[in-house]
């Protein structure tokens, strides 16, 4: 049987992966997509379109490493509530199917920006607006896919309330980033411009929370009860007395 504090190690260590696989995707497509600008999206991949494939190959790699920390945390904690560590887990099992088929979009906007395939009888104009349009999609499909982001991070944090394996104030940051997740979601679906002025205020209690949980997993594991230390204020049993046997003379 493994350990809790191997888990928990475990865990943090595939939870960073998550974290630096994703960042590199989401740093690489914003720096090629230009929002609104079909011509310069299209040059963007054309000139850089070996770090697009990385990309796409380092958020795929993420969105693995993410099923992998939900499976860890699951053993970890189902002893707390099975009912919520399999909320937990299949809320990121959605969350990655929809992030993977979602690539698909990403890899189409290459080929159509490249004017391979069918896409190049479209012509440059044509090509570049294709491109343009599965990098729309991208944008939307990975929306939805951050609706489960968020609500995975309410069971995890009622499981690591619950656990005593963890601060509770974990759990409480990890249950605001979970509304923070769904505030950025919805304003940028409903209200693109407003979305995208308050997406950093909605996101850093959620990025708080999740490196904070990152380096608790990582430096201090899971707080684990010694099972020999004594119940504070039991008194010991008391030893009854050895009666001596009186010797006749």
């Amino acid at each position: 049987m493994t350990a809790p504090k191997t888990l928990a190690r475990l865990a943090g260590s595939l939870y960073l992966l998550v974290a630096v696989f994703t960042v590199f995707a989401g740093v690489v497509n914003t720096r090629i997509v230009e929002p609104g600008d079909a011509e310069t999206t299209a040059a963007n991949i054309r000139a850089s379109a070996a770090l697009f494939r990385i990309g796409f190959v380092s958020e795929l790699v993420g969105a693995v490493c993410f099923l992998l920390t939900a499976m860890v945390l699951y053993r970890l904690l189902k002893h707390v509530s099975r009912a919520a560590a399999l909320a937990m887990l299949t809320f990121v099992a959605v969350s990655v199917a929809i992030q993977s088929l979602n690539l698909l979009n990403q890899s189409a906007g290459l080929i159509a920006a490249t004017g391979r395939g069918p896409a190049g009888a479209l012509g440059p104009a044509g090509s570049d607006g294709l491109a343009m349009l599965f990098a729309d999609m991208y944008h939307d499909g990975y929306l939805i896919a951050q609706t489960y982001f968020g609500l995975w991070l309410l069971p995890l944090g009622y499981l690591v309330v619950k656990s005593g394996h963890f601060p509770k104030v974990l759990g409480v940051l990890l249950v605001i980033g979970c509304l923070g997740h769904l505030t950025d979601v919805f304003a940028r679906l409903l209200a693109p411009g407003f979305g995208a002025a308050v997406s950093p205020f909605a996101m850093t209690p959620a990025a708080v929370a999740e490196l904070a949980f990152i380096a608790w997993l990582l430096v201090k594991a899971v707080r684990v009860p010694d099972p020999e230390a004594r119940t504070p204020g039991a008194a010991p049993a008391a030893r009854r007395p050895r009666r001596s046997r009186s010797v006749s003379g």
